[in-house]
């Protein structure tokens, strides 16, 4: 009597398009895996973090440090961002937003740490569809913070400015200086004005400025008054929505709301807080005039569901950042820099383009 019967085995081998498939499905589920739970690329976009970071660096940002965020929009085209590459086409549908949860990390961020986040401000995209920024965290949740004379102040207690961070300079001078020379320094932004120039630098540059015999003086640049055209946040609109004189070396002070927050809402600070309130705070909420409505209700006061972060760049004068667009709240937050493992200067000759010295250096 036959118990069980069995069929041969095929020797045919799988067809070679099936295994290269296979092997591509698996490489792009475990690299979907990494980017999204461990480790992101990222680039350095532009100058606003020079000279800790600067533009052409290439960083693997960890996950882990502060804990990755599940993913909010599944509909999406994997291991790219935005765009389809080379196209103006979005890689993603917003038609499904999954709800947010982030995984335990190893730490909360730190004060004075630079994070990669995404940009607040994009409003029509998805969180995790928003542009990546990197700043320096210079305000946490529960924080007062003010600047004065480009000292930034919380706590009561002046922050230490990052070693190679740069500000503006007004270099006066008996004649011109060649661009040679800027360079040779390591300043790469220079404009020419009536008996000098306004550079960005390092203060450590700034004496070997000096000593130029060219040169007469050289002094910190300090914005007492807006700069022209200017639009620091908040925006006030009204007369009583008072310090409407901020400038970027003067500013606040400004509390930042943490989790579970209750804040009264007054005309006083309603431009301050109604606008993460509204984008930020998942609430049908809406801004009229001098009061803030939710679900069709005024409200005059509010308890945050998440925390809030001040970011600057280590390039004070060149820095579009918290000042400008507002806080970031927690849930943009994506992950702490920690390694440059590539770096290319597109305007250095073609042979020292590579910055050899860069690659490869922890963060």
């Amino acid at each position: 009597m036959k118990l069980f019967s069995t069929k041969p085995k095929s020797d045919k081998p799988k067809p070679v398009w099936k295994e290269w498939f296979n092997s591509i499905v698996f490489a792009v589920i475990a690299a979907s895996l990494i980017r999204s739970l461990f480790m992101e690329a990222f680039a350095i976009p532009t100058s606003s973090m020079e000279n800790s970071l600067l533009v052409g660096d290439y960083l693997f940002v960890s996950k882990l440090h502060n804990g990755a965020t599940t993913p909010r929009t599944p509909l999406q085209v994997p291991l790219v961002h935005q765009y389809l590459p080379g196209t103006k086409i979005p890689e993603y549908l917003d038609w499904i937003q999954l709800p947010y949860y982030r995984l335990p990390g190893f730490r909360e961020v730190e004060r004075n740490e630079e994070i990669v986040f995404h940009y607040p401000p994009e409003w029509d995209r998805p969180v995790d569809m928003k542009t990546f920024y990197v700043k320096r965290c210079v305000g946490l949740p529960g924080d007062h913070l003010t600047i004065q004379n480009g000292e930034v102040i919380v706590k009561e207690e002046v922050l230490l400015k990052p070693e190679h961070s740069q500000t503006s300079y007004w270099v006066q001078c008996k004649q011109t200086i060649h661009p040679r020379v800027f360079r040779r320094l390591g300043i790469d932004e220079y404009y020419a004005g009536s008996g000098g120039y306004q550079v960005n630098a390092e203060k450590e540059v700034t004496q070997q400025l000096s000593d130029l015999p060219s040169v007469q003086k050289v002094e910190e640049i300090i914005y007492q008054l807006s700069r022209t055209g200017e639009r620091l946040y908040p925006q006030r609109q009204h007369p009583q929505q008072e310090s409407s004189d901020w400038t970027i070396d003067h500013y606040g002070p400004v509390y930042l709301p943490k989790a579970d927050d209750r804040i009264e809402l007054t005309k006083e600070n309603l431009a301050l807080y109604g606008p993460a309130i509204a984008h930020y705070e998942g609430v049908n909420a809406d801004l009229i005039d001098d009061r803030l409505l939710i679900d069709s209700q005024e409200v005059k006061e509010y308890q945050f569901q998440q925390g809030y972060y001040f970011m600057m760049g280590d390039n004070r004068h060149n820095s579009l950042d918290s000042r400008f667009w507002g806080f970031v709240p927690e849930d943009h937050i994506v992950g702490k820099p920690v390694l440059v493992w590539f770096s290319y200067d597109k305007n250095a000759d073609w042979l020292s383009r590579i910055r050899w010295g860069r690659l490869f250096t922890l963060i």
